[in-house]
């Protein structure tokens, strides 16, 4: 019987359109914009300023605190400016804008295509080198993947688990990497073990991505303590505490992150990312994106430059269709419109799904029925229609206390409501106030 995890959950329609697109080198842009803040934590303080010469894989800003990471030049040029545009979410962040000349890299990174398999770093060396890379998680979160390897004081980790669930629907970076990039990223799963000091690790992926679990198992007969485990499709089983739960049946507890139950989670592009790092000396200077959406012509996966103007993939992808009602950074359930489709391609940029009118269009919401759906598929037991009246009434106290801090927003809330009302919406409003509420008070 398939592993999953038991509460909540629902099951949108998969729409996996680009599963049999190839992964495809994306042209190098003209201009490459690269914000200086693709990650959680605090931005990278620039190093260069305009005029200065760049090479691919070049550091161009540094980390600017404990929760922060490097940012490197995915090209080679002449900088030809560092100010304030427009990110993804239509407000303006500082980047640093180069002019693309050629295709220049350091000489110390191994372009070879030879897969090295000896893992010689050790577990200090690893991390150092991780961090150097500029590496974060890249299934979305983009949390400094360094600070993960290396948990708290007290804390041990005892296993590790890659996601390779993909649970967004039409999002397929993560199969089509696994599917081509599936020995590299098994080794970078092994890398990852002795960086954490573990001896086991799990591969979680859905029953719905049959060739990459057969694939990764024939891989992993040749790499102790590594195993895939395929998992029943379920959304959103992607989430780090419904991942764990479902591959090695442990609850996190409320407030407390993974490694309180021994686990750490990284995603598979992660996994791929570090393997790089580490045996090639690469920094995080390019990704796998999907472009997709029922009306585009060509829905594909293409291996992006950071820093790339979006409209560059959707012109290679066909162009934008003339029925289109919206953008989306990410997938349909936990995605964002994006303001423009000039904005540049992230270290967090998964994918861009086109709506076309039809599906763009919200419907009018309707007065709640009392009907419990949302919480009967709430993943982390909440009760998102109180806490949506709580955000909407501004009473933020009784927001914190029915735990909106524990949403994970993953929009099964909203997906199931028949009155079509915005709980997730409000609930991310009322998370981000208590957010600031409860860091003033740690002050």
């Amino acid at each position: 019987m398939l592993k999953t995890f038991k509460k909540g959950g629902v099951h949108p329609a998969e729409n996996k359109l680009s599963a049999n697109s190839a992964i495809t080198m994306a042209e190098l842009p003209k201009i490459a914009t690269i914000p200086l803040g693709q990650h959680i934590g605090a931005p990278a303080t620039p190093l260069v300023k305009k005029g200065d010469v760049v090479k691919v894989g070049q550091i161009v800003a540094q980390s600017s605190g404990f929760v922060s990471a490097n940012i490197h030049s995915s090209v080679s040029g002449t900088v030809a400016k560092v100010e304030d545009t427009l990110d993804s979410t239509g407000f303006k962040r500082p980047a640093i804008i180069i002019n693309v000349e050629g295709d220049d890299w350091l000489e110390e990174i191994d372009q070879s295509k030879d897969i090295k398999k000896e893992i010689s770093l050790s577990a200090e060396d690893i991390k150092k080198s991780v961090q150097n890379a500029g590496i974060v998680g890249l299934g979305g979160a983009t949390f400094p993947t360094h600070i993960k390897l290396s948990p708290p004081p007290g804390k041990t980790a005892e296993v590790l688990i890659l996601n390779g669930v993909e649970c967004e629907p039409y999002l397929t970076a993560d199969h089509r990497l696994m599917l081509e990039k599936g020995e590299e990223m098994v080794i970078g799963t092994k890398i990852l073990m002795k960086a954490l000091g573990v001896n086991k690790a799990f591969i979680g992926i859905e029953n719905n991505k049959p060739d990459a679990i057969k694939h990764l198992s024939d891989i992993c007969k040749n790499y102790e303590g590594v195993e895939v485990t395929p998992l029943k499709v379920k959304y959103p089983q992607g989430g780090e505490k419904q991942l764990i739960k479902a591959v090695i049946n442990r609850e996190v507890p409320s407030g407390t992150l993974p490694i309180e139950v021994g686990a750490v989670v990284h995603n598979v592009g992660t996994a791929f990312a570090v393997y790089e790092a580490v045996q090639k000396n690469k920094p995080l200077i390019e990704r796998v994106v999907t472009i997709t959406g029922k009306s585009v012509k060509t829905p594909s996966n293409f291996m992006v430059r950071i820093g790339t103007p979006t409209i560059q993939l959707i012109e290679a992808a066909g162009g934008v269709p003339d029925d289109t009602g919206k953008m989306v950074s990410g997938g349909p359930m936990m995605g964002k419109a994006i303001s423009s489709v000039d904005v540049p391609i992230t270290k967090g940029s998964s994918g861009v799904l086109i709506f076309n009118n039809t599906e763009a269009r919200r419907r009018e919401v309707e007065p709640c029925i009392r009907c419990g759906k949302c919480v009967s598929v709430c993943p982390m037991g909440l009760e998102p229609y109180i806490l949506m009246t709580f955000a909407e009434k501004q009473m933020w106290e009784e927001t914190e206390t029915e735990s909106a801090m524990d949403c994970i927003e993953c929009g099964s809330c909203m997906f199931t409501c028949p009155a079509d009302r915005p709980l997730l919406d409000y609930i991310r409003l009322g998370k981000t106030t208590v957010g600031k509420i409860i860091r003033s008070r740690n002050q």
